[in-house]
């Protein structure tokens, strides 16, 4: 339960922060370091290291709470919250938070706790991610009960699966390489 209540609280925060990566050291000054947005929030990230560090249980639970509390109300999502999210084109990927966490969760305890087996988790929960979002795209479009009046359906793939993925994938070594050392420091 723990390690959902930090994944709830990681995703949260995640949704808050926005993911951007320093400039090269030697273009620094005494009073500043030039940041460079990648276009994501670190939310996608948190829903990855809970997976990685809690497993597949606290994964999932952290999400479906993460869920429940932004469609309660609380505006924890990055556009508020509230029962009427269900008709964003972006609540597919919210809810492929789910599968994704449970997947990579899974994958990331199947073998010892190497780069490359947390990073093939990672990804495949990713993919996940992704996969559920375009379904629900292509679902809310053919049904029409998506608010689809500002993006025709291939804007709407380019605006939440392919602009966001080459910041994603950067959040996800980060998150491969931070699960790395975490589980060494837990020895787990």
């Amino acid at each position: 339960m723990l390690w959902a209540l930090t994944g709830l609280l990681l995703t949260i925060g995640g949704t808050l922060l926005k993911a951007s990566i320093a400039d090269a050291p030697w273009t620094w000054t005494p009073q500043t370091v030039p940041l460079h947005f990648l276009g994501v929030s670190y939310q996608i990230g948190a829903v990855l290291l809970v997976g990685c560090l809690g497993g597949k249980n606290a994964a999932v639970i952290s999400q479906i709470a993460y869920l429940l509390l932004g469609l309660a109300g609380f505006e924890i999502f990055s556009d508020g919250g509230g029962i009427h999210y269900f008709s964003k084109p972006s609540f597919g990927y919210l809810l492929g938070f789910i599968p994704g966490a449970w997947l990579c969760g899974y994958l990331a305890f199947k073998t010892p706790p190497r780069l490359e087996s947390l990073a093939f988790s990672c990804f495949c929960g990713l993919l996940v991610i992704h996969l559920t979002g375009i379904f629900y795209l292509f679902l809310s479009y053919g049904l029409k009960w998506a608010d689809a009046e500002a993006l025709s359906l291939w804007d709407a793939l380019k605006t939440y699966s392919l602009t966001p993925l080459p910041g994603q994938f950067a959040v996800v070594c980060a998150v491969t390489v931070l699960a790395f050392a975490m589980r060494r420091l837990m020895f787990y």
